[in-house]
């Protein structure tokens, strides 16, 4: 079994997963360890760590490059997450050559930035913007871990707006 890093969030910080499982065992450890990878990053927002072991423990290669890149931006601008983020709608494939390919929707439509200097939180009006389509790309790492290695994300997705 892995010895996977501990993650902690803000406590103004929560998610729902409305990934239902599948009973398939390499699809249920996909969208799990996809979970986790989710949190790593916010929590590399939260803690202003651009090279935070968390999620570098769940991603590498572009994944971990693009996620190192939206990490820097926040801390650029002193901002972390807050409120509620919603996931939903994931499609889980295992390939043929063991990867697996996973496409979820993102809601932000209550998740908000807040600056770490002034305390305030920025709440803007929910716009098609507010939906996130991911696709991804994983495969088991030494640990039994899945990995992503590619992450591409769409905004405004009409995939994913109700």
């Amino acid at each position: 079994m892995a010895e996977r890093p501990e993650i902690r969030l803000p406590s103004d910080l929560s998610y729902t997963f409305e990934w239902p499982k599948t009973g398939d065992e390499k699809k249920d450890a996909v969208l799990g360890d996809t979970e986790q990878f989710i949190k790593a990053v916010d929590m590399a927002i939260a803690e202003q760590d651009p090279l935070d072991k968390a999620y570098r423990f769940y991603s590498e290669g572009e994944a971990a490059a693009g996620s190192q890149k939206f990490i820097q931006e926040f801390v650029d601008y002193k901002d972390r997450i807050t409120g509620a983020k919603r996931y939903f709608d994931a499609k889980v494939k295992i390939n043929a050559d063991g990867t697996a390919g996973l496409m979820y929707c993102e809601d932000q439509t209550n998740a908000y930035n807040k600056s770490l200097e002034t305390g305030k939180t920025d709440v803007d009006t929910p716009s098609s913007d507010s939906y996130v389509l991911y696709r991804s790309l994983l495969r088991t790492g030494k640990q039994g871990v899945w990995i992503t290695e590619k992450l591409t994300s769409q905004r405004g997705s009409a995939e994913c707006r109700p």
